[in-house]
């Protein structure tokens, strides 16, 4: 445990490490810093490689979860999908057949070291595990180039037998666009807003058929319901592989909005061994129920971070206390 300075000197945080079942976007560790206020408690938890600027984002939506709160929800439980990692098909077949009850599955594709084929019999795989009634999405991460997306993307679609939109095939703005006038399936923005100055561009360039939406790297709730409001797109709510306290915050977003008509990317509070509650927010029948969540002792016991790692974080929450980031719902709009 250390302190901070500023707003929360005179509060204790508490930093975790914990444990995944499988490695995900190249960790094996999920690091963050949880803060307690008012409201009740925040998750800090930027990836490694954010600097101070664009891990600002992160702490604003932490502070707001702690010191602020949420809006009233308007549904009590929010549908989810399952996550399947760039693993082999047994696996992946494995993941989708565990007793989470979710109909919707998001696979991972274009990962690092492997080829289309690795893609599309994973997708097999999902499609065999979930029966024809299930939906598949695939999420590339922006690891395609356009003439590399649109025939990945045709195999894909053959593979699952209709593919419910491909999230980020491409890097850039003007790549999703190229994409989404060559292919039938919908594109949906997930980097390309949370990392862009203008999350607008999608929309004002027809770059996207769905705006993904994550709380932490946007800048909290508040923000991204009005992001929702602006950008006029259905919108995806999905989390950034935060522990429960975080996922809480993308919950509440989903459970705020006016229209939810895709699952949300909430489920993976199961990808972690350990968690910061015992009570975490795993999916049942295919939904997360609304709540706030708290970390207990026992589970913060079990998944502290070592001295060096606990001076790390809250030196990261320190500088990006202190860094000026312009509000995304504030930047310019279509």
């Amino acid at each position: 445990m250390r302190r901070l300075c500023g707003p929360y000197a005179a509060a204790t945080v508490h930093v975790y490490a914990l444990p995944m079942r499988h490695r995900f976007r190249g960790i094996t560790i999920r690091e963050g810093l949880l803060i307690e206020g008012p409201a009740g408690w925040g998750d800090f938890c930027p990836f490694d490689g954010y600097d101070s600027d664009a891990a600002r984002p992160w702490w604003l939506a932490a502070v707001e979860a702690a010191e602020t709160g949420w809006p009233a929800p308007i549904r009590s439980a929010v549908p989810v999908n399952c996550t399947v990692p760039a693993v082999g098909p047994e696996h992946a077949a494995a993941i989708v057949a565990a007793p989470h009850g979710c109909r919707t599955a998001k696979v991972k594709v274009a990962e690092p070291g492997q080829s289309i084929d690795d893609d599309v019999v994973r997708v097999e795989a999902v499609r065999d595990a979930l029966g024809p009634t299930g939906r598949i999405r695939v999420d590339a991460n922006g690891g395609w180039d356009v003439d590399t997306a649109v025939p990945a993307i045709r195999r894909l679609e053959a593979a699952a037998h209709g593919l419910e939109y491909v999230e980020q095939p491409c890097a850039s703005v003007e790549e999703l666009a190229a994409v989404r006038r060559r292919v039938g399936v919908p594109i949906a923005a997930d980097e390309s807003i949370r990392r862009a100055d203008d999350p607008y561009r999608v929309a004002a360039l027809d770059a996207a058929d769905i705006a993904v939406l994550k709380v932490a790297p946007l800048g909290g709730v508040a923000t991204c319901l009005v992001i929702a409001d602006r950008i006029g797109l259905p919108v995806v709510v999905s989390s950034a592989l935060e522990s429960s306290v975080g996922l809480a915050a993308g919950v509440a977003l989903a459970a705020a909005l006016p229209e939810l008509p895709f699952a949300c990317g909430l489920g993976t509070a199961v990808m972690f061994s350990r968690d910061v509650t015992a009570a975490p927010l795993a999916p049942v029948d295919g939904m997360l129920a609304v709540r706030r969540v708290a970390p207990d002792a026992a589970a913060l016991g079990a998944v502290g971070a070592d001295t060096a790692t606990t001076r790390r974080w809250a030196d990261r929450a320190g500088a990006a206390r202190t860094a000026e980031t312009q509000p995304r719902a504030e930047r310019s709009r279509p």
